[in-house]
């Protein structure tokens, strides 16, 4: 289990506490938590899982349920990176209490290093932080470029899981950009306010570059009746049934028969280079994978 850090929250971060992080009721807790063990049995199994965040629209809670995820895939030991892509309006680190820049668009542009551009969370040692940094005028350039792809794989040989932030498809390209280098993309749908047909565009836009799929989280769903509160039934489909052959039912199948043979020796070496990140960034207060660490508490 992942240690806790107890550091003091920046003026500005608590706005929307109430459904983030420690303040999750207990209901929105065993829902994500559900979600990380759905996400796991989805991807394929390798040393880091590189999970692209998204919605259809603006305001859906995509940016919530990235950071969330995130607390709760560092809750349960793994050592994980959320990087904040959305670089056009970014607001991972006013939910999580770190600096915005120096960050990602800094990183890519060639302007910082990796050591000055990570930042550890206020809440666990294990779960680190790359901000958007300062917003860029070519966001898809970015994304898209080698220098991305570059980064995504060096990052993959220090931390278990790697989630991306994306922006919404149907607004800007860069959430497609970027897929290919994932191992699946996770679409935010919020209850009584996406649209069929906005889901529909997003949906063909996916399919049309071949994007990995992996399953549906519905958000702001009420459950009053049932005392679950209102993120009580994430990942339930509702009016969107039609799609629930995309579903996480579907997802749990995804990549098995992938090959990963190399993975003890890719675990050695990721260690190795987690060590000497660990002390390049002073987070010498990191825990150390342990034994048990790849067991999924849920």
């Amino acid at each position: 289990m992942a240690s806790k850090k107890k550091t003091a929250l920046v003026e500005g971060d608590r706005e929307g506490r109430d459904i983030m992080f420690d303040k999750l009721s207990f209901a929105a807790a065993e829902a994500y938590k559900l979600l990380r063990t759905n996400l796991l049995f989805s991807m394929p199994e390798k040393p880091c899982r590189i999970l692209g965040v998204t919605s259809a629209m603006r305001g859906e809670g995509k940016s919530t349920t990235a950071a969330n995820l995130s607390y709760v895939i560092a809750e349960s030991g793994k050592r994980v990176l959320l990087i904040d892509a959305d670089m056009r309006l970014p607001t991972a680190h006013t939910k999580i209490g770190v600096k915005q820049s120096p960050g990602l668009s800094n990183l890519l542009a060639g302007l910082t290093h990796e050591k000055s551009a990570m930042q550890v969370s206020p809440f666990y040692e294990n779960w680190y932080v790359l901000a958007s940094g300062d917003i860029p005028p070519n966001p898809s350039e970015l994304l898209g470029s080698q220098r991305m792809e570059s980064l995504l794989k060096s990052l993959s040989e220090i931390f278990d899981y790697i989630i991306l932030d994306l922006p919404p498809i149907n607004i800007v390209a860069d959430a497609l950009v970027i897929s290919p280098w994932t191992d699946g993309l996770v679409v935010v749908v919020r209850q009584n306010h996406t649209s069929r047909r906005a889901l529909n565009d997003c949906m063909y836009q996916m399919q049309k570059i071949g994007a990995k799929f992996l399953g549906f989280v519905m958000s702001d769903v009420s459950m009053d009746k049932s005392g679950y509160g209102k993120y009580g039934k994430y990942g339930k489909y509702g009016k969107y049934g039609k799609y629930k052959k995309y579903g996480y039912g579907y997802g749990y199948g995804y990549g098995y028969g992938y090959g990963y043979a190399n993975a003890n020796a890719d675990e050695s070496t990721k260690g190795k280079k987690r060590d000497a990140f660990i002390k390049a960034t002073g987070a010498s207060n990191a825990p150390k994978e342990q034994p048990g660490d790849h067991q999924d508490n849920t």
